[in-house]
């Protein structure tokens, strides 16, 4: 039986697709007009004359970013810090969300351990204690300042922890009474059924340490150890055009900062574009999952 659509539901729907419509536009057009001005001559950049589309097309701000060592060593030290940081951090969130899933009788102390991280998502002790802290325990100017202080996000187990409250407790006991201790649970049964909610979280790890910039510029005092976005930023607001090394006099009128820039930034988005479309099935199950109790 095919229900018939009422005016009003018509115009709503109609009215939602051109609002749909315009947010991607708007969302899109940052991307597009990057990704144009990667292609343009140095002549189009600087007169304005990119929209969407390139002007004058060229590849060779791609083809000096490909000649440059410290853009690669850059982008190199950013795929260790995701790599090393989401491992440790989904690590750490799964311990701790499924500690504190457990019922009460099983965990005494749980609703204290839940308000010390609730406390964390609105205190912190600031950006000069950490430093300290930081330089004490020897791991300033190395990899491991950029991966450990954020190691452990409140929000995370907070989402994961809801999540692993949603599943049904009959499976941990029934593994229980079988012998299994809460190890093998956690990595037999819990964990392989939670892959929604580790998606999300496994996003949004990846994200954060891809896109991060300022723990860099602060935590390494040595600027070949930068990861790619502290190195797009010093680029940024460097003018570094006067010492590209050019082989071809004609080169400066297609090349200048503005287009290499926007090519590097292309090129360090290109990683986040090929993972969110592999998690993206898992994304909104895990926001969703263990949020509402029936």
């Amino acid at each position: 039986m095919k229900l018939k659509t009422s005016l009003s539901r018509k115009i709503f729907l109609a009215a939602d697709y051109i609002i749909l419509a315009l947010a991607v536009c708007l969302s899109l057009f940052p991307l597009i007009h990057i990704l144009a001005l990667s292609f343009s001559s140095a002549a189009a950049a600087a007169a304005g004359r990119v929209s969407i589309f390139p002007v004058d097309v060229t590849l060779d701000a791609y083809k000096y970013i490909l000649g440059k060592a410290e853009f690669f060593r850059a982008f190199g030290i950013s795929l260790l810090r995701v790599a090393l940081g989401t491992a440790i951090s989904l690590s750490l969130t799964i311990l701790s969300a499924y500690a504190m899933s457990q019922p009460d009788r099983n965990f005494h102390a749980r609703k204290y351990f839940v308000w010390v991280f609730l406390i964390t998502m609105v205190f912190s002790g600031g950006m000069i204690p950490l430093f300290v802290v930081i330089k004490a325990v020897g791991i300033y100017n190395s990899i491991w300042a950029l991966v450990l202080p954020g190691a452990v996000s409140a929000f995370n187990v907070v989402l994961m922890l809801n999540f692993f409250r949603g599943l049904p407790y009959a499976l941990t006991e029934s593994a229980l009474i079988d012998g299994a201790n809460h190890f093998q649970i956690m990595a037999r049964i819990v964990v392989p059924i939670s892959k929604p909610s580790l998606a999300t979280v496994g996003l949004f790890t990846i994200v954060m340490h891809w896109n991060s910039w300022f723990d860099g510029m602060i935590y390494m005092s040595d600027t070949s150890k930068y990861p790619l976005q502290t190195y797009l930023r010093n680029v940024i607001n460097s003018v570094d055009v006067a010492k590209m090394d050019l082989t071809m006099a004609s080169a400066m009128n297609t090349l200048s900062q503005r287009t290499v820039t926007a090519a590097q930034i292309f090129i360090a988005i290109i990683p986040i574009l090929l993972v969110y479309p592999a998690l993206q099935k898992y994304f909104i199950t895990g926001m969703t999952l263990g949020s509402v109790k029936e």
